[in-house]
């Protein structure tokens, strides 16, 4: 491991020493001095917190799920399908129930306890899980509905049981069931399991993901521990261990959205990489195909005809000069270091810098584009003026960015030779444009006739 890998983890295993330092003092204090309140009765704010928890695994299981399309990794599949489960789980068996002010009778208790306990036998597998799913997303949809039939077998299983399962709010905290307390100590195991599964995986891969995830891990652990020791608190009630979940929840939430929106910006990257390696392939290595080729010719020519030959040479250098600015702007503008128009107004910039063709540019900074809109309307425009420049003979052409009859809108119009559309397939280069459309949701329209120039125009999603 490098010396800054190492330093990046020390700052990481640091902050988790003091945040167990801190959580234990609290825990030790709590249960050295049972004087102190540790629950209130307030059955709304009970509410609110199950309720913010299931939204709160909703959205992460969401997040994840989408990271696992994007990757296909086993670990976020692990990931996703497990804060499936709790969200599910506690909706179903800790919001739903007492929505009309009844309380929670036994079977749904019970069915919440072991639908929490599979969830973190999910989550706390997930940093052990290598490697990717080889159906791909069918296996998420697969997993969560297996986990959903689970969950009904179980609550199915502990309705027939009734009256027969221990208590989950039993009005002496001397008499809470043994099954109880072995289900809450499985559950503090889990999530200490958790906690060395993503701190080994900070220490090997160094993960945005598996900090935040250690960290939330961390934050359940105590919270677990809390209704371990501390005195029993009922379906009508709140105590401290409640707000730790509530935290660890929105820490794992961060990470998940962090890693999810690195997720996508390294699959645009990976994918414009892509395309300018194709582009690399038809175009700078044709030219470079030709500097070679005219430049044996040059060697193998007599005297009086060497001067064309130079020419040759020199016209197919400076096209493959040319092509080779066009391939690192593209690969600079796709790390996302420069701003959109900025990014775009650099290659406009690139593309006129020899004179052959006159481009102008107008972008309403009052219309908002998402980042994934970025990426794609910077590659239909800086395909859609390839293909103005290598096709269509055009002189001119205008790209506008603005918004018209309230809706957003990217048009690229030229005066170049045009072409008859039903007479003439498109090319490679529309459909790829079309493609992008759609991938953002928007819709994509082309105007030509011969004479006349093409125009396009895609109107973004609203």
């Amino acid at each position: 491991m490098r010396q800054d890998a190492k330093d990046d983890f020390h700052a990481w295993l640091a902050g988790q020493i003091l945040l167990f330092g801190l959580l234990g003092a609290a825990l030790a204090l709590f249960l050295s001095k049972p004087s102190l309140p540790t629950h209130w009765e307030l059955p709304e704010l009970r509410l609110a917190i199950q309720t913010t928890v299931a939204l709160a695994c909703g959205l992460i299981a969401l997040l994840a799920g989408v990271r696992y399309a994007v990757e296909g990794r086993r670990r976020d599949l692990s990931l996703s399908t497990g804060f499936f489960v709790a969200s599910l789980s506690t909706l179903a068996f800790s919001v739903v129930p007492v929505l009309g002010g009844d309380p929670i009778h036994r079977s749904e208790g019970w069915a919440g306890v072991v639908g929490i306990l599979l969830a973190w036998a999910l989550i706390a597998g997930a940093p052990f899980a290598h490697g990717r799913a080889k159906s791909g997303r069918r296996a998420l949809g697969n997993a969560m509905m297996a986990a959903a039939v689970v969950l009904l077998l179980v609550w199915m299983a502990f309705q027939s049981l009734g009256d027969a399962l221990p208590t989950l709010n039993p009005s002496d905290t001397s008499e809470i069931p043994p099954l109880l307390l072995g289900a809450l100590a499985a559950q503090a195991l889990l999530t200490l399991l958790a906690v060395v599964g993503y701190g080994l995986r900070v220490y090997d891969r160094r993960d945005d993901l598996d900090r935040w995830l250690g960290l939330g891990s961390t934050l359940m652990l105590f919270a677990s521990l809390n209704y371990l020791f501390a005195p029993f608190v009922g379906s009508n009630s709140v105590s401290q261990s409640d707000f730790l979940r509530v935290l660890a929840f929105g820490v794992l939430l961060v990470g998940a959205w962090r890693a999810i929106r690195f997720a996508e910006f390294g699959r645009a990257v990976a994918e414009e990489r892509a395309r300018v390696a194709r582009e690399i392939h038809d175009g700078l290595a044709q030219y470079l195909f030709a500097v070679a080729t005219h430049a044996t010719m040059l060697e193998n020519a007599p005297p009086e005809s060497q001067r064309a030959s130079i020419d040759l040479l020199k016209e197919a250098a400076t096209a493959a000069q040319q092509e080779a600015r066009f391939a690192i702007l593209a690969l600079s503008s796709a790390s996302g270091t420069a701003p959109f128009d900025a990014a775009l107004r650099r290659y406009v910039d690139f593309l006129t810098a020899d004179g052959t063709l006159e481009v102008d540019i107008e972008i309403d900074n009052a219309v908002p584009l998402a980042p994934d809109e970025q990426i794609e309307v910077f590659r239909i425009v800086q395909e859609g003026l390839a293909n103005v420049r290598k096709h269509a003979n055009a002189s001119r052409a205008e790209v506008l960015i603005a918004e018209r009859d309230g809706e957003r809108v990217v048009s690229i119009r030229d005066d170049g030779e045009g072409f008859d559309g039903e007479a003439r397939a498109a090319g490679q280069g529309l459909k790829n444009m079309r493609a992008r459309a759609d991938s953002i949701e928007g819709g994509f329209s082309l105007k030509s006739s011969p004479g006349w120039g093409t125009a396009l125009e895609v109107v973004l999603r609203a």
